[in-house]
């Protein structure tokens, strides 16, 4: 299995107490990555499709992602431009965040179409975001969009109408990369606020009829929803909650969690455990990747959940 992550990286700021913060390295598509790398067969190929500057802390970036074990051959890097910034700001678990992206060099990886398609080109399945359309200009986002036409693509529209021109760019964009993904992994709340939907079931149903293949709608810990051609949406069991100390990085965990589990054969309820499994021990730490944490190495036999030794990463 190769599988190819598109999307921007950034320093990320993390409260540390104090006033203080812990600087990292996260991104969306890239915390995916982080942990689908982390999960998968060690036969398994998780690369990153990026570009960053010529300065040291891109060249730190490249670093953190290498040491992953996460492909680093299709990281470009830009004569000018550096990486984006965010911090993090937390209130009883939840987060809110300050960007400082409006020129960060991932917002140029698409602007070389041949090399974006070569890349395309050497993978099984390809990772995106909302996010990754987010930050390319609307003629960009139509060479991307182009390239991934009649691919395997895994879509997870994440939605920050602050990113966009305006709501409608976004809703349409979004709703064209959900048409041609196999795999679309939506928030529910988002996708309320700004599709209309009235619960997790319609967002489900709204993505299979765009077209879909399969579709697992996130609710924050709450009911989900499940959405598969053929058989259409239902509800999905509970399952247990956590008090979250930081959420980032939760959706972004799961949806690591359940690919990590349906690309090796285990059903969408099985998988569905696992990036629940996974995004409860995300969250009780702070920060979008849990460094220094131990991660339950969870797999896959006879459709069985198996929790084995644990692995640092």
């Amino acid at each position: 299995m190769r599988v190819l992550s598109i999307g921007e990286c950034m320093v990320e700021l993390a409260e540390a107490g104090d006033g203080l913060y812990r600087k990292g390295v996260a991104g969306d598509t890239l915390n995916t990555a982080w942990y689908l790398r982390a999960l998968a067969p060690d036969d398994w190929q998780v690369g990153y499709f990026t570009v960053l500057g010529r300065d040291t802390t891109s060249d730190g970036i490249h670093a953190f992602i290498a040491g992953a074990g996460i492909g680093t051959d299709w990281i470009s890097r830009h004569p000018t431009r550096v990486p984006g910034l965010y911090m993090i700001s937390l209130d009883q678990g939840e987060r809110s965040f300050t960007y400082w992206r409006d020129s960060s060099a991932a917002r140029t990886l698409a602007d070389d179409p041949a090399r974006l398609r070569a890349a395309c080109d050497a993978a099984d399945v390809i990772y995106l975001s909302g996010i990754t359309l987010a930050i390319l200009s609307p003629e960009r986002r139509a060479t991307l969009l182009d390239t991934l036409q009649g691919r395997r693509v895994v879509f997870d529209p994440n939605l920050r109408p602050r990113l966009w021109e305006s709501p409608e760019a976004m809703r349409r964009t979004v709703e064209a990369a959900g048409a041609l993904a196999e795999i679309v992994l939506p928030s529910h709340e988002d996708e309320a606020a700004w599709f209309g939907d009235a619960a997790p079931l319609a967002t489900a149903t709204r993505y299979l009829g765009l077209g879909a293949q399969e579709v697992v709608v996130k609710n924050g810990g709450g009911e989900m929803a499940l959405g598969q051609r053929g058989p259409g949406a239902r509800l999905l069991p509970d399952l247990p909650r956590v008090v979250p100390t930081d959420t980032t990085g939760a959706g972004d965990s799961f949806n690591a969690g359940y690919l990590a589990a349906r690309f090796r054969g285990a059903t969408p309820d099985k998988a569905v455990q696992l990036g629940h499994a996974l995004a409860a021990r995300v969250v009780v730490h702070t920060g979008a990747l849990v460094a220094q944490q131990v991660v339950r190495d969870v797999r896959f036999q006879r459709n069985r959940l198996i929790v084995t030794a644990a692995i640092q990463l």
